[in-house]
């Protein structure tokens, strides 16, 4: 057995990783923190809370797959937060798979998971690895709500609503520019629909009286984790921030893209969405407030006969992240995931085990369930 720390957290100069590392110290996993600037990680990982109990190191390493896999050889599960990951990921997830490690990471980009599905899942699956892209809030909680709604059965179509209170760090506002210029899919009958990138949409927000803008937010991981679900034949998944000017601002932006930057090549085009993001978040927001920061999951399922609604109201979307990441470091040192190769949160560890690991840190409430027959 190695003495290694068996957990390795990849990109902890960044404010998700500072997360996924606090929540490893609360259950007690030794780990590496992990980065291409190791001043800058040591920095970062000193001002974690309770830091001072904690068992870990710091590590710094170049961004290449020699490097990484010996970095990642003799740990058994590598926490990739470094996004936009359709640019970043590769090496990573090929270091994994060469040092024998589990895989999972935070990514909001429907077109990351997409490609770790069709790259990487079946060699993984062959090594008895996890492969598990998109841990994380955005949209990990969406997923329980819309399992609790399967739970009855005889409802086939998913529509699904995300949304939260607060500012995203500097590498979700790479990745949200990032995820413009890639296609988007919803599910339709079992076929992905391809999203027109200037869709919008004026929704009911669950518990508030006021309507909010919803657009496809690069077409979320829904569709992917359950195209091969037969349970389900359609889905569809829109979300966003409450805040409604943000929003009327990410409709201009897109009304733009799809005028001046689609037409581009796309090399240009990830200059172009480049020099846009630049402008905005460049540093790390604030720690979240719980009475400040909160999150909203809402799921209608529904099929001929019947009809379900379930609402999960949180807060924190960076702190249930930086918790689903480290427990699923913690149950995969312990026990084999559900699913091995390329599979979701709920479908690796199950949907149950994870909403009461949120509830257990206070970061969602019990599910409200509305039924219709």
């Amino acid at each position: 057995m190695s003495k290694k720390r068996p957990v390795v957290v990849y990109g902890v100069s960044g404010y998700t990783g500072r997360l996924v590392c606090e929540y490893l110290r609360e259950y007690n996993v030794p780990f590496i923190a992990a980065g291409r600037d190791g001043k800058r990680v040591r920095e970062v990982v000193e001002k974690i809370p309770g830091i001072e109990t904690a068992d870990y190191e710091v590590a710094e390493v170049a961004q290449d797959v020699h490097a990484l896999t010996e970095l990642f050889r003799g740990s058994r599960v590598v926490c990739n937060v470094v996004g936009p990951f359709i640019k970043y990921g590769g090496p990573v997830v090929e270091a994994c798979l060469a040092a024998g490690c589990h895989y999972t990471d935070t990514t909001g980009e429907q077109d990351w998971v997409l490609h770790c599905a069709d790259e990487w899942g079946d060699r993984f699956g062959k090594k008895g690895l996890l492969l598990s892209p998109n841990l994380a809030q955005m949209y990990t909680t969406g997923e329980i709500a819309a399992n609790i709604a399967l739970e009855t059965p005889g409802l086939d179509t998913l529509d699904i609503l995300v949304f939260w209170k607060g500012l995203p760090t500097y590498a979700s506002t790479q990745t949200i520019f990032t995820i413009l210029k890639a296609n988007w899919y919803y599910l339709e009958q079992k076929k992905f629909v391809e999203w027109d990138v200037t869709a919008r949409a004026d929704v009911v927000v669950p518990g508030q009286h006021e309507t909010a803008i919803a657009v496809p937010w690069g077409g979320t991981a829904h569709p992917v984790w359950f195209r091969n679900d037969p349970r389900v034949a359609n889905c569809k998944a829109m979300g966003g921030v409450l805040a409604r000017p943000v929003m009327e601002g990410v409709v201009q932006t897109t009304q733009m893209v799809k005028q001046n930057i689609k037409p581009l090549p796309l090399d240009q085009q990830e200059i172009e969405l480049g020099k846009i993001a630049a402008t905005l978040q460049a540093s790390m927001p604030p720690r979240e407030n719980p009475r400040v920061n909160t999150s909203l999951d809402s799921v209608y399922a529904s099929g001929p006969l019947g009809r379900k609604h379930v609402v999960i109201h949180g807060n924190c979307n960076y702190k249930q992240t930086g918790m689903l990441q480290a427990y699923a470091a913690y149950h995969l040192l312990q026990q084999a995931p559900q699913r091995v190769g390329f599979a979701s949160g709920c479908q690796a560890f199950g949907h149950h085990a994870l909403l009461g690991q949120l509830r257990s840190f206070g970061l969602v409430m019990n599910p409200i369930v509305t039924m219709h027959e």
